[in-house]
């Protein structure tokens, strides 16, 4: 049962006859419905091949983005001294995406889904972890990341590479991933889609819009989703049902006021990869099959929800500053038990497993206010940002025990062992995060070419812990200032070359041996690079190169087994290249390559050192290919997909994963009213592993087949 507070317990009511239109339907879609378009549109990639509809500066049928959220500024994207990949719905919509995995292989030097499908979004940016970098609307969702993001409700995905602790405060210095919510519009529809693919997948949405004012500014959008599906591996399935209603207020001409909720549940069973022997390296008996199920069908299936309500605020005063204010109020929880793989016995068929029984809870609240005002001095042209926010983050493991279960035959499985798990959990704790931040930004034009952007941020940021086993209470406060510098010229009519510098800052949670607290992590980044706005601007191909340290990372304590010290240095290096474009003749492309050098230079003085060494599931090597070609005159309608992607070998827990290429097509037909769309993904069905654990490895996705049917009005 879901903790819903009072407040947000209300709008849901308020919002529920709504959504019984989608919790009663028995079949709807996955496609993207039109942002602000008239009844005689059509949605995202649902679009007639002439339509191109917009809706609050984003496009809904476009590859290549014109607004985006995650930098604060109006300025585009060729413009800003920083790497920035935006994946629009568009994009997501022509490959029929469902997850933020599916999202993210669109962008170069991010690896998603390392952990394989086990029910929790995985990413690493350009070499470093960046899980629980996650924001919404601007505002992180938690300390945490426990529970999947839904795609569906969101307009956009938006990565920032790179320290993005000036605007952000506490993330690590990799980077960031911002997702855009979709919301309501000036004008009505009603979009109602089905789909259905391998594996016993159904899923069917509806997206919900209705004008409430003759201005359009009024209005109320609802996006709903249920999906069933099963997987490639035997007993594993996956239940999602998710309802985002929005309002939007008519404030007068200046203010802009949006009201943000959703609410999700999450029930699957966890994918836990295979055991080395037999999958990655050679067994006696012969390859272990990649539908094993390593677990246990009888174990208590992952029950997830999560709450959102927030709002959007912009006001524009009559002196010309702008101000902007986010806030969310989020509750999760999360409850299951995996059975996970140990080692083979001397037979290489026996596998030893071991259990764990979960149980989080958590509460964060989250807000941004910032005033922003352009203005001219003797020096240039100025865009002042003056802002402050603050995260109260709260994560309770309520259980976290440990059980026991019987081996498996892996290449004869017989299942129904019992998982007993202790009385007493091994972990029972309450952790939260606080964080005060206040920025500035100043971006000066001068000399007609030139770009100076510069900004200063302070943190005052504390991790409390209290241990429910012992009593034991542990405060570490942590304060930092850090900021950004980028310069960046106009050498040639739409061609900017740009270097900039950047730090970050990170608590860090725990003790040492003794007791004592851990200095936070720190992160900069050299950052150069030249962005090319081509094709009157229709296409961005954008450059860079990038070397970046990450200090004070915890690592094993070389003199005390099973403690951490605060010493260890990460380095990453690397380049990019990328490009968006929507060509006049109806094709639009995205594209990327990627090489990250992401490894250990110090390891705090290991017995068996590690200097030297890969950063785990971090391949050299990454490129992504994705385009989309929309027919005219006779076959006007008509659209055809594809995409190449792929990365080489990455090392991993002392083992190598061998590198895979995968290739994606699809072809769809668009009317007034309706659409049809079919999409296969890896279509060779060619086997590779995403990523890899100390005993066990994540398995990619097999061939997949997807088929929707829409209808819009």
């Amino acid at each position: 049962m879901p903790l819903l507070t009072p407040g947000a317990r209300a709008i849901l009511l308020a919002f529920s006859a709504s959504s019984a239109l989608f919790t009663s339907s028995s079949v709807l879609a996955q496609t993207s419905p039109p942002q602000g378009a008239d009844s005689s549109s059509t949605a995202a990639s649902a679009a007639l091949p002439t339509v191109s509809v917009t809706a609050d500066g984003y496009t809904d049928s476009k590859f290549k983005a014109t607004q985006t959220q995650v930098n604060k500024s109006s300025t585009p994207l060729s413009e800003t001294p920083q790497s920035i990949s935006v994946v629009t719905r568009a994009m997501m919509d022509s490959q029929q995406a469902v997850s933020l995995a599916d999202a993210l292989e669109n962008v170069p030097g991010v690896v998603a889904q390392q952990y394989g499908r086990r029910g929790w979004d995985d990413l690493i940016i350009r070499g470093q972890v960046a899980s629980d970098s996650l924001y919404l609307d601007g505002l992180r969702t938690s300390a945490r990341n426990r529970v999947a993001e839904q795609l569906f409700g969101l307009q956009q995905v938006e990565v920032l590479k790179g320290p993005g602790s000036l605007l952000y405060g506490l993330v690590m210095p990799g980077g960031l991933v911002n997702m855009v919510s979709k919301r309501p519009q000036g004008s009505d529809f009603a979009n109602v889609d089905v789909t259905v693919g391998s594996h016993d997948f159904y899923q069917s949405t509806v997206d919900l819009n209705k004008s409430l004012s003759e201005n359009g500014k009024q209005a109320f959008r609802i996006n709903g989703l249920i999906s069933n599906s099963n997987d490639a591996t035997d007993y594993v399935w996956f239940k999602n049902r998710y309802i985002a209603p929005s309002l939007s207020l008519d404030l007068g001409a200046r203010t802009d006021f949006t009201i943000l909720t959703s609410y999700q549940e999450r029930n699957y069973v966890r994918q836990q990869g295979l055991a080395l022997s037999g999958a990655v390296t050679s067994n006696v008996n012969g390859p272990v099959p990649r539908s094993l199920f390593i677990g246990e069908p009888g174990a208590r299936p992952y029950a997830a929800n999560q709450t959102r309500i927030g709002y959007s605020l912009t006001h524009r005063f009559d002196d010309g500053w702008t101000l902007n204010n986010n806030l969310r109020y989020q509750q999760s929880q999360m409850s299951g038990q995996l059975v996970s793989s140990n080692n083979l016995s001397s037979t290489s068929r026996i596998l030893t497993r071991s259990g764990t029984d979960q149980t989080f809870e958590g509460q964060t609240f989250s807000i941004d206010t910032n005033v922003q005002r352009s203005f001219h001095t003797a020096l240039g042209k100025h865009e002042l940002t003056l802002g402050t926010d603050y995260l109260n983050t709260r994560e309770d493991t309520i259980t976290y025990s440990n059980c026991s279960v019987a081996s498996l035959n892996v290449y004869s499985p017989v299942y129904g062992a019992s998982i007993n798990c202790a009385a007493t959990p091994s972990t029972n704790t309450s952790t939260s995060v606080r964080d005060t931040g206040v920025y500035a930004r100043d971006k000066i034009d001068f000399a007609e070419r030139w770009q100076l952007l510069v900004g200063l941020r302070h943190d005052t940021a504390s991790t409390y812990s209290l241990n429910r086993r012992n009593g034991v209470y542990t405060d570490n406060p942590a304060s930092a200032t850090t900021g950004s510098a980028a310069l960046m010229v106009e050498m040639l009519r739409g061609v900017r070359p740009y270097i900039s510098y950047a730090t970050s800052f990170y608590p860090n949670s725990g003790t040492d041996v003794s007791g004592g607290t851990f200095k936070p992590e720190t992160g900069k980044q050299w950052e150069a690079g030249v962005k090319f706005d081509l094709n009157e601007g229709r296409t961005n191909l954008n450059v860079a190169v990038f070397d970046l340290r990450r200090r004070n990372v915890l690592v094993s304590d070389p003199n005390n087994n099973g403690f951490s010290i605060a010493v260890g240095e990460q380095r990453s290096q690397g380049g990019e290249i990328s490009i968006a474009s929507d060509f006049k003749n109806g094709l639009s492309l995205n594209a990327g390559y990627s090489y990250t050098a992401a490894i250990v230079t110090d390891d705090g003085g290991q017995r068996s050192t590690t200097v030297g060494q890969w950063l785990d599931n971090v391949p050299r090597h990454n490129f992504t290919t994705s385009a989309r070609y929309r027919f005219a005159g006779e076959l006007s309608g008509w659209e055809l997909n594809g995409g190449v992607h792929g990365q080489s070998m990455m090392r991993t827990n002392g083992y190598t994963l061998p590198g895979y290429v995968l290739t994606d097509v699809g072809v769809a037909y668009n009317a007034e009213r309706w659409r049809a769309a079919l999409n296969v993904k890896n279509v060779f069905n060619t086997e590779y592993y995403a990523g890899g654990l100390s005993k066990s490895v994540a398995l990619g996705d097999d061939r997949t087949v997807m088929l929707t049917l829409g209808y819009r009005y």
